[in-house]
């Protein structure tokens, strides 16, 4: 495997002397296996959104148009392979999505060393052999006696996170290396957007994908000309466009800010050697701000950096032996000054290309084995605030109605409906009272979720009403009771229609009360007091008759207010009478 790695990077240092040939930028980054695989899930789920309108798609259909893509690419033959659905269509979002982010995959780069002439023959790889290497068979076979013999024993989980936390460490930290080195690669970008925590989750990088597609730009140009606007400018004073971005100002400008501060250190130190341990400490620093030390996360970036500052430290120091054994010892001469200022207009350029080549190491490192934890969300890896790339470029589900909403948002519909039928089932009557006033309203929604009979008398006043009954029952002529909680009003009814009889206080007239004719009736309710359902009749003026004339006065006119009442009876009102006459 070490051989073939090292094959590989032969390729690449060709790539990198004879870049124009293969590329418009210097600054051309490579796909390796891993990125590959992840720019064609993005691609068939954007294909999949213009032939379904869905942003999705599932892991068997990746894993077969990965098998046939390779094929395709590497002219192999797939005839007893069946061709996925729409393929042109991925096939050209998959190119496209690596030409806008400045990157070249694997078998672009040793297909063009290969008609270019730049390989000899004891560097040739089969196309066979690349395919193996790069969908993970060759790995595979390697690791299977070393698999079959340790299946035994039992694999601890502790180091599986452990190793998924190595994995997103390493990754983090040559995200933004490749984001420095390379401000178009948009899949490095939506790797570290978010670590560490920014505020910028899925929403974000929505509205920095909308806007950046209306610009026809990258990502982080977008978002650094968002910036740029808002420093120069003001908030006040975007356009429209960027609207949607100023609710994560704050989160943007650090972003933007360090990949800044990066940029000077490349720009101010010419030394490779310093410049990328600066870099690297930088962000080790970055990622493991506000993590206790002990942290397995703070662990893996100092780990991951030591390794690379090692590796940067070899890569100047065998360039050094080059140019030492290249050397003649006669004096060259003198280059063109064509040859001089051609792609040297950036400072830190040995800077840049050591980073370059740090980067193209680790784009011929072997591929993930257990594609589901590569292309979707994992548990641990949402711990750390990292979430999958397909959810990241997804744009947030607006709901149309079709899906199921979620249980306790069904349950609690369910239960409005309910109540809604159970208030219009209420029967308006002469037990009813009118309010106009929105705290009266407020108060009697109150009561009828409780379950109690509202009232406009308080306690005390009750009580006060109960103990005169006898005393003043000469002087009321009230048709029906008191209503107070039901088992009061069952009591209440029976006793008062054995008697005839009911009382109330008169009323004071200073106090604040609202009065509404109800049926050519008055119904009286306190404003400060509980809402109430008494229907109160005008009162008669007392007289000193005798008991004989009053009751005699009041018989009849029960009988005539009995006979205005089966007149002016409104739907379901004589059975609520009947109710309460029990």
């Amino acid at each position: 495997m070490i051989d073939f790695q090292q094959k590989i990077l032969s390729f690449m240092k060709c790539f990198r002397r004879q870049w124009p040939l293969f590329s418009n930028s210097e600054r051309t980054t490579v796909c390796g296996a891993d990125s590959m695989l992840m720019v064609l899930q993005l691609s068939m789920a954007e294909v999949n959104k213009q032939h379904h309108g869905d942003f999705t798609v599932s892991l068997s259909d990746v894993l077969e148009t990965w098998k046939y893509l390779l094929h395709d690419k590497l002219e192999l033959s797939y005839d007893n392979m069946k061709e996925p659905e729409n393929y042109a269509d991925i096939k050209k979002a998959y190119h496209a999505f690596l030409a806008r982010s400045n990157m070249l995959d694997l078998i672009d780069i040793c297909q063009k060393c290969y008609g270019l002439g730049f390989v000899s023959e004891d560097e040739c790889i089969t196309p066979v052999q690349l395919m193996e290497f790069i969908s993970g068979t060759m790995n595979a076979q390697e690791n299977n006696g070393s698999v079959l013999s340790t299946s035994s024993t039992p694999v601890n989980r502790k180091d599986k996170e452990n190793v998924k936390v190595a994995v997103l460490a390493k990754k983090c930290v040559c995200s933004y290396l490749s984001v420095l080195v390379n401000s178009k690669d948009d899949l490095a970008l939506a790797h570290i957007l978010n670590v560490p925590d920014r505020g910028l989750g899925r929403e974000a990088f929505t509205s920095l994908k909308h806007a950046s597609q209306e610009r026809n730009m990258s990502i982080f140009l977008m978002a650094t000309s968002f910036i740029r606007t808002i420093e120069l400018e003001g908030q006040g004073r975007t356009s429209s466009l960027f609207d949607p971005l100023k609710a994560h100002v704050k989160g943007l400008s650090n972003f933007v800010n360090f990949i800044d501060k990066l940029q000077e250190i490349v720009g101010e130190i010419l030394n490779p050697r310093i410049a990328g341990g600066r870099i690297l400490s930088a962000v080790k620093m970055h990622l493991i701000k506000g993590r206790s030390n002990g942290d397995s996360f703070c662990q893996a970036v100092e780990e991951v950096v030591q390794d690379l500052d090692l590796k940067i430290k070899n890569i100047i120091d065998s360039r050094h032996e080059v140019l030492t054994a290249s050397s003649t010892g006669i004096s060259p001469a003198r280059p063109k000054l064509h040859s001089i200022n051609h792609g040297t207009v950036y400072c830190g350029r040995d800077t840049v290309k050591v980073l370059l080549v740090l980067l193209d190491e680790e784009a011929v490192n072997p591929p993930t084995l257990n594609k589901a934890d590569l292309l979707y969300d994992d548990e641990i890896l949402n711990l750390f605030g990292v979430t999958s790339v397909l959810t990241l470029f997804r744009s947030p589900a607006q709901s149309n109605g079709s899906s199921p909403k979620p249980l306790r948002q069904r349950i609690q519909k369910c239960m409005d409906e309910k109540k809604m039928k159970v208030k219009q089932s209420l029967i308006k009557s002469q037990f009813a009272c009118t309010y106009k006033n929105e705290v009266s309203e407020i108060m009697g929604q109150h009561f009828l979720s409780s379950g109690q009979v509202p009232t406009c008398i308080d306690p005390a006043h009750k009580q006060h009403l109960k103990a005169g009954y006898l005393a003043e029952g000469m002087n009321s002529c009230l048709d029906v009771p008191v209503p107070g909680t039901i088992s009061e009003n069952v009591h209440q009814t029976r006793s008062c229609t054995e008697m005839g009889k009911l009382s109330c206080q008169p009323r004071n007239k200073n106090s604040r009360n609202e009065q509404m004719d109800l049926n050519n009736d008055k119904v009286i309710c306190d404003k400060g007091s509980e809402p109430s359902l008494i229907k109160i009749a005008k009162r008669p003026k007392t007289s000193n008759n005798s008991q004989e004339e009053l009751d005699s006065k009041i018989g009849g006119k029960r009988m005539r207010s009995a006979t205005a009442r089966k007149i002016k009876l409104i739907a379901g009102q004589a059975k609520l009478t009947h109710f309460f006459r029990l």
